[in-house]
């Protein structure tokens, strides 16, 4: 089992290096895919892998559905690491388990704000495009300058779908100024005339955030989107056309959020919520 445990830690150098996981996540990866390669059925003939999650499933039953999901979820991670670098895994016993939806984790105004003051070029066009946008970072990777109008831009989402999003003027600008010192020929975000992959893209906000102590993915620049649209009175089927959602339901757990965040600025703001301190 020698390349399992060899591709294991180049897996573990990408998430560190390229997707800057924390070295809290990279551990809980790394303890998943070291119990799968103990208990699962392996067999490799050729460089290619046979395997079966059945008996690591019958060893981890009695864990929570939630802790259970995060263990398959870390190795299913690890199997599209191998195949994405052109090994052939033929995977069984990969049923999924049903757990109840988070909330997503936005992050504030003033923290993107801070972010964006000592970003690169590059970074903060990205950062400003994913928050001003709410696009998810494959969306953000393809966006083209002929799809970038006046007043609104042709995003291609899941599915090759379609949808129009508002563009604010100063936005456009900060493009046409990015470009003038970085011209590109089809795509915003080019190198060598070749589109930027989105780890490339995602390393780069990565980073921004980690300069202010922040850590922040692409992906919460999309919740913070929705998030502050939803909390100033947008319509939820507004919020759900712009996000590409192919059903309503899906943004409804923007609502929870919104109702959250509302209770602690309750709880924080009203007097009743704190008798401690009318008593001094």
């Amino acid at each position: 089992m020698s390349e399992l445990y060899n591709a294991k830690e180049a897996f573990l150098k990408y998430l560190d290096s390229i997707r800057g996981y924390s070295p809290l996540t990279i551990r809980s990866y790394n303890d998943a895919i070291d119990e799968m390669i103990r208990h699962a059925e392996i067999e490799i003939h050729n460089g290619d892998i046979l395997l079966n999650l059945m008996p690591l499933r019958l060893k981890i039953a009695s864990l929570k559905a939630k802790t259970i999901a995060a263990k398959l979820s870390a190795i299913r991670s690890f199997i599209k690491y191998l195949r994405d670098n052109g090994t052939s895994v033929e995977l069984r016993g990969d049923e999924s388990i049903k757990i109840p939806k988070t909330l997503p984790k936005p992050i504030t105004h003033e923290q993107i704000s801070h972010a964006l003051q000592y970003a690169e070029p590059q970074a903060a066009l990205a950062i400003t495009l994913l928050y001003t946008m709410g696009l998810r970072i494959s969306e953000l990777t393809h966006l083209r300058l002929q799809d970038m109008g006046e007043g609104w831009s042709r995003v291609r989402g899941k599915g090759s779908k379609e949808r129009d999003i508002p563009i604010i003027e100063s936005i456009s600008a900060m493009v046409l100024a990015y470009q003038r010192t970085n011209p590109s020929r089809e795509y915003i975000f080019e190198a060598k005339g070749e589109k930027l992959s989105e780890n490339s893209l995602r390393y780069t906000i990565i980073k921004a955030f980690a300069k202010v102590g922040l850590k922040v993915t692409p992906h919460q620049l999309r919740h913070t989107y929705a998030t502050e649209l939803l909390n100033n009175g947008a319509r939820i089927a507004d919020v759900s056309e712009l996000l590409g959602h192919a059903s309503m339901s899906t943004t409804q757990i923007y609502t929870k959020l919104g109702n959250a965040l509302k209770m602690d600025h309750y709880r924080q703001s009203h007097p009743l919520c704190h008798p401690h301190e009318d008593s001094k």
